[in-house]
């Protein structure tokens, strides 16, 4: 179990590094970056997935999608729902709208929740009850204050949702997905390279040609440190420790000289009770399966 919770919190730390990341990547801006972090990431990608052993599930992914059209279709779709959430990552952070996606990912597992009440006929126990109410409040308050709820915001809670309810139904292994997915996404990448001066500024700024490479291996060890966790804990622990990325998020926007609007607390404050909410009902249920995987 020491090794899961090691690897979770690798990989939240590597996912705040990476935030941290497109600005040391300027005068690149964010489409360019999210670009260059497709095409490396995935040979960086495919070695972790020969690492870890999914070789032979990536082989029968292809053949599942060779007897199955509508898979890739639905491959297709997800590339394109995890890819904008990707392309948000690296250009927030270089717009001023880091803390806005931060509080998207503070959003995310409560809309998760409400998702899996409405779409799955979930219940809600009382402490998810309480958890909703407390977040309402300051989403509630947001929209009061700002008129409505920042996009970039917007985007990471309400998008990550279809996203997973696809792969779900979909039924198809993590990382051998992801791995297609990045394969999928690689021509939009091209066409934003294609499309920008990077030649020019590849030849201004030399220090661009170490750093990129490393944007890929970041990205890619990452998510394969965030999916190796997964299959080393228990469900509660797991979902307990994918909290620390949000916060880490906020401290980096506030690194990168962002702050908080005045009266903003009015809505991260509930927000943030509203997961610890959540993270004592995880808690609980952590207690109740034992040690049963995820």
């Amino acid at each position: 179990m020491l090794q899961g919770i090691v690897l979770s919190a690798t990989a939240s730390v590597l996912f705040a590094v990476l935030y941290y990341y497109a600005v040391l990547l300027q005068p690149l801006d964010g489409m360019p970056i999210f670009g260059w972090r497709i095409v490396l990431g995935l040979p960086a990608l495919t070695a972790w997935v020969l690492a870890l052993g999914s070789g032979a599930a990536l082989l029968a992914l292809w053949r599942r999608v060779r007897r199955e059209p509508m898979l890739a279709l639905g491959l297709l779709v997800s590339a394109h729902l995890i890819g904008a959430q990707m392309a948000l990552f690296m250009w927030a952070p270089l717009h001023g709208r880091a803390l806005e996606v931060s509080l998207g990912y503070f959003l995310l597992p409560l809309v998760m929740v409400l998702a899996g009440r409405v779409v799955y006929g979930e219940r809600l126990n009382r402490w998810q009850q309480l958890a909703v109410l407390l977040a309402a409040l300051g989403v509630g308050h947001a929209i009061w204050q700002g008129g409505s709820l920042s996009w970039a915001a917007a985007l990471v809670a309400l998008g990550y949702p279809p996203y997973f309810m696809l792969r779900r139904r979909l039924q198809v292994e993590a990382l051998p997905s992801l791995w297609a997915e990045t394969l999928l996404l690689v021509p939009a990448a091209l066409w934003l390279l294609a499309s920008e001066p990077i030649s020019t500024q590849l030849a201004q700024q030399p220090r661009l040609w170490g750093l990129l490479p490393l944007l890929g291996v970041l990205s890619a060890t990452a998510l394969a440190c965030y999916l190796a966790a997964s299959r080393r804990l228990p469900l509660g622990l797991f979902g307990l420790l994918g909290y620390l990325e949000p916060a880490l998020l906020f401290g980096v926007s506030l690194l990168l000289g962002e702050r908080m609007a005045p009266g903003a607390a009015w809505t991260y404050v509930p927000i943030w009770l509203a997961l610890g909410v959540l993270a004592v009902d995880g808690l609980q249920q952590w207690r109740r399966l034992g040690k049963q995987p995820v």
